[in-house]
């Protein structure tokens, strides 16, 4: 006889013990640190931010963006129509044709998964994923078959009690991995989490087509400044750590992994989701940490589980400080998971806490707040390389068109040729600019970075009351760190409003060299001959691409110069890092390779005899892979190289 409620009763059981879980799950980020966000329009964005801002990320790999779509589409509404027909009894055939619809797109999807995974990229985590397609190939055929007689396709009460044990068989090992495993930890974790992350998400503004990338400010006179244990994270942090899905896009992205250093962000992420729920990483089914450091060690006090202490029992710091921030891992990551934030915190506890900031770090610290400039300059020595460059000071003119802001670059030789080329285009263009001068201070970008955030923000707040006192429509910078600080991080501690009335009233445009040349040309104010030389390449410096989406204007330059652009296989916003952002010069942590010799490959791989960039430190950093190699140049030098005469 057949047993017509089992199938049921397995089926409410296992949705029961699926919220139970959640709940506990939801009890675990709760032990986070407070982070306001707006429940109810979280919750209304959801739909939007999974099938349209999160699709527009897994679209970039068209074979799993497809097989994302219909083993998911498949699942969810499977699960909807699954819980209508053999839940609630609703009978009726046009919802159980429906439901069969629902599986059969889920079964071709799950298809798709297991071929995947015979051959699996290193990158994607084995163990428990590779049972996966599995599980959801027994739900799409057990449902399918349970829905026949339902559907009329098989007469009801068609089978026997051996078929009923094995269909209900079937219902529990595939909705133990599907709803049990949602909640209380397996694969499909991610889509539990995954879903409230998007709608909790720690930077909504990266949604509709968005940007945010400035680090959070951390609060200051607390009882403890950064991050030491899962449990001083944002409750939301916790919530994102736990919705990765460990495909390894980051891992593969990451140019600290590749170099060999004891870096993996995906790693990190798990052993952070240990933390969170107590536990070693033993059963971690990735790629582990390059250099055979930074492994996750036994875990647990006597209370177990959230007091453990990360960046003493758990994260190597060396793993920290061998993140060049360079947000390739964002950028790449299917589930939005902000890996950078999480470094950065982390790096505040040791920097600002325990004062273990590693090889030069401490120096360079101490150099910042003695004398505003990381390699201690003597501050007034900030305007010697302008000395015949005829440029006013702002203390003299008091209002200008342009605030040139130098940055470091006034202290370095190799620099000091990019900020002289964009004068003498300033000035070709008639272009009314003036200089801080001694007033400028470090923008506290490399300060920020190492985790003193203490010091920038006092940096910043100096500043902004130097900018107040001057009436400017333009900030123009070649430093795209100081790019980044003074449009993106400046503005959290902008009481004044300087930067948004640009001491005048008037809105201020923060801009990088190369899009305020971009402007100038397209005006018909630099009148350029076309360049004469070989291949020509393109290096994007991760803090004016990733961090701030500026790819076309400095294309458009050596466009304008007649140049074709032969693009790197890893460009615009796949570009690989110089190895020069977040201190990691400073650090210095050993691994295989130089990260800038792996960026050199790239560019001689083009066949280009010139590599063009738009940061001082990409130059230098690029400069120092050992010759034969392209020729370095800032794409100000080579536009000046091309200039004919000034247009007035």
């Amino acid at each position: 006889m057949v047993i017509d409620w089992l199938p049921s009763v397995l089926i409410t059981t296992l949705l029961v013990l699926a919220v139970i879980g959640g709940v506990r799950r939801a009890n675990l980020w709760r032990a986070g640190q407070p982070e306001k966000v707006n429940i109810v329009a979280g919750l209304l964005a959801l739909p939007r931010r999974y099938l349209q801002d999160l699709h527009h990320v897994v679209e970039r790999d068209k074979y799993m963006s497809r097989t994302h779509v219909a083993t998911a589409g498949g699942f969810v509404l499977s699960m909807i129509l699954v819980v209508l027909v053999h839940v609630f009894g609703v009978a009726s055939q046009l919802l159980a044709g429906a439901l069969l619809v629902s599986l059969v797109l889920m079964f071709v999807g799950a298809l798709f998964i297991a071929k995947r995974r015979l051959h699996p990229p290193s990158r994607l985590s084995k163990g428990p994923w590779m049972r996966l397609p599995k599980s959801l190939l027994m739900f799409s055929l057990t449902f399918f078959v349970l829905t026949l007689p339902m559907a009329d396709i098989l007469p009801e009460g068609t089978g026997s009690w051996l078929l009923t044990l094995v269909l209900s068989i079937g219902i529990v090992l595939s909705l133990s991995e599907m709803l049990f495993g949602m909640t209380w930890g397996g694969p499909m974790k991610h889509a539990f989490a995954g879903a409230l992350h998007l709608a909790f998400h720690r930077r909504p503004e990266r949604f509709g087509g968005g940007r945010s990338t400035g680090l959070k400010p951390a609060v200051l006179g607390g009882d403890v400044h950064g991050v030491a244990k899962p449990s001083d994270f944002k409750w939301n942090q916790l919530l994102g750590f736990d919705a990765c899905v460990q495909c390894g896009k980051c891992e593969a992205m990451c140019p600290a992994f590749a170099a060999g250093q004891p870096l993996n962000p995906k790693k990190l992420i798990q052993d952070m989701v240990v933390g969170l729920a107590g536990g070693t990483d033993a059963n971690y089914a990735g790629s582990p940490y390059p250099a055979g450091k930074g492994d996750a060690k036994l875990l647990g006090n006597a209370k177990g589980g959230i007091d453990n202490v990360i960046t003493a029992g758990l994260i190597d710091a060396d793993t920290l400080w061998s993140c060049t921030t360079c947000r390739a891992c964002v950028e790449e990551c299917p589930m939005m998971i902000e890996h950078v934030d999480a470094i950065v915190d982390m790096r505040r506890f040791l920097t600002m806490e325990k004062g273990k900031t590693p090889n030069k770090g401490a120096e360079i610290l101490e150099n910042i707040i003695a004398t505003d400039n990381p390699n201690g300059y003597a501050p007034a020595s900030r305007t010697h390389w302008a000395a015949d460059q005829n440029l006013p000071l702002m203390k003299q003119k008091q209002t200008a068109e342009v605030l040139f802001w130098v940055s470091d670059g006034a202290f370095d030789m190799r620099s000091q040729r990019i900020l002289r080329a964009f004068v003498a285009l300033m000035k070709a263009a008639n272009v009314d600019v003036a200089i801080l001068g001694d007033e400028e201070l470090d923008c506290g970008d490399v300060a920020r970075r190492l985790g003193d955030d203490a010091t920038f923000q006092q940096l910043a707040t100096r500043n902004l009351a130097t900018l107040g006192k001057y009436k400017f429509s333009k900030i123009v910078t070649t430093d795209p760190h100081a790019y980044h600080c003074l449009r993106n991080e400046y503005g959290d501690f902008d009481v004044d409003g300087v930067l948004s009335k640009g001491g005048s009233g008037q809105g201020v445009e923060i801009l990088h060299h190369t899009t305020f040349l971009n402007q100038l040309v397209q005006q018909g104010l630099l009148k350029l001959s076309a360049f004469k030389g070989g291949k020509v390449t393109y290096h994007d410096p991760c803090y004016l691409g990733r961090y701030n989406g500026e790819y076309e204007a400095p294309r458009a330059l050596l466009e304008s110069l007649g140049i074709e652009v032969a693009e790197m296989e890893r460009s615009a916003f796949r570009s690989r890092c110089c190895g020069g952002g977040g201190g990691a010069p400073i650090t210095d942590i050993p691994g295989e390779r130089r990260i800038a010799d792996m960026r050199m490959e790239d560019i001689t791989q083009t066949g280009a005899e010139l590599v063009a960039v738009g940061c001082q430190q990409c130059t230098a950093m690029l400069e120092g892979v050992v010759e034969p190699r392209p020729v370095v140049k800032d794409i100000a030098e080579i536009l000046l190289g091309q200039l004919i005469e000034e247009v007035h």
